[in-house]
């Protein structure tokens, strides 16, 4: 297929025109908060919203009955690198296992790449975590941005675009990728909760994420593309 011939045939699919601008916009986005982050014009907005989420009268306390701080946690291990990559694990073999090459590649490479650009990033922006109030949860890296929050929104949304891709009905694709949505959301709320990210830190993570996801499908799907060209 020629290479004009190949740009008509994208040009036809506006799929990968939204997910290129989708995972345009997050990238857009993650710039826009770092920056936020660099010049420091953030902080007093973080300092408010994790003090918000605290007991005015002790700071050790979060706010809400102690099943909401248990809740929490259990939320905050979905993001963790044990969870996200047993579950890759699994579902990568599921679909070796379906002959679904395809897309198990494509979990591969959108989790390995996920957690290597958060640590990368990690170190470079070397962002010291919230110290306004005692952590909820063990910490071992930097701050900015949440690989956890990075690493939901890559994992998860990048599960749901895979298994909506294996479905029929547009109303169970919709649902899976809301599932996927809300889970990513849950997981980047509770790391600010228990007071080991700052906001921006989870924006951040949610933008980038999101945009590694949507980065891995749109290639999944324009070298499909081609090869159909063949």
């Amino acid at each position: 297929m020629t290479l004009p011939a190949f740009a008509q045939r994208i040009a036809r699919e506006p799929i990968l025109i939204g997910l290129m601008l989708l995972a345009s916009g997050g990238v857009w986005a993650f710039c826009e908060v770092a920056d936020e982050v660099v010049e420091g014009d953030s902080h007093e907005i973080d300092e408010r919203i994790v003090l918000a989420l605290r007991n005015p009268a002790d700071r050790s306390d979060p706010l809400g009955p102690q099943w909401v701080e248990e809740l929490m946690r259990d939320f905050t291990a979905l993001g963790g690198v044990g969870i996200v990559t047993l579950l890759g694990v699994v579902v990568t073999i599921f679909l070796a296992i379906l002959g679904k090459r395809r897309e198990a590649i494509w979990l591969v490479v959108a989790l390995a790449g996920g957690i290597v650009i958060s640590l990368a990033l990690k170190s470079l922006f070397d962002r010291p975590r919230p110290d306004l109030v005692p952590h909820g949860s063990h910490v071992y890296t930097q701050s900015f941005p949440s690989g956890h929050s990075m690493m939901a929104a890559t994992v998860y949304l990048t599960l749901g675009a895979v298994l909506a891709e294996l479905v029929r009905p547009r109303r169970l694709k919709v649902f899976l990728i809301v599932v996927a949505a809300a889970v990513t959301v849950a997981v980047g709320v509770s790391r600010v909760y228990l007071g080991v990210h700052w906001p921006t830190d989870v924006l951040a993570g949610w933008a980038l994420g999101s945009a590694w996801a949507l980065a891995c499908w749109f290639t999944a799907r324009l070298l499909h593309l081609g090869r159909l060209g063949a």
